[in-house]
């Protein structure tokens, strides 16, 4: 009896301890979108210009597609999903038009970012990240939808 005492008091004072310590967490640490971009190593992608280009020029592009499929994983698979496969908590990326049309909603977003009603949805990237970067990253989510 005393062995269970003190087996059920060590997990209720390591519960309690788990508790507080995820209680004591700041809200805006785990609110959508509060994502501290990390770089992007864009060596090896023939550079854009400081002009957006409006169709991705790296669309197949085998060393885009390696860069952005770390750049991805880097950046936005912690609210669009490992793998491009979306666990609801923002849009599923697979599902977004390809060429084109699909281009140009991918560069409003990840240039602009999403605020609804005063509260980040989305970051804007276009000033962190590079033009290079970003494309490579849509390369890497094209690639991953195509395969399906």
């Amino acid at each position: 009896m005393t062995f269970f005492l003190r087996t059920a008091s060590a997990f209720a004072i390591a519960g309690l301890a788990a508790f507080a310590g995820a209680s004591a967490l700041p809200t805006a640490a785990v609110a959508h979108g509060d994502v501290t971009p990390q770089a992007v190593d864009v060596t090896g992608l023939e550079p854009l210009g400081d002009e957006w280009v409006e169709e991705n020029p790296y669309r197949g592009d085998a060393k885009a597609i390696e860069i952005g499929s770390s750049a991805y994983n880097q950046n936005c698979a912690r609210c669009h999903g490992l793998e491009v496969i979306s666990g609801g908590v923002a849009p599923d990326l697979r599902y977004l038009p390809q060429g084109l049309e699909g281009d140009e909603w991918y560069v409003m977003r990840v240039r602009n970012g999403v605020v609804r009603n005063g509260m980040t949805y989305m970051p804007a990237f276009e000033e962190t990240l590079s033009q290079e970067a970003l494309w490579a990253i849509r390369a890497y989510i094209e690639e991953k939808y195509t395969e399906e």
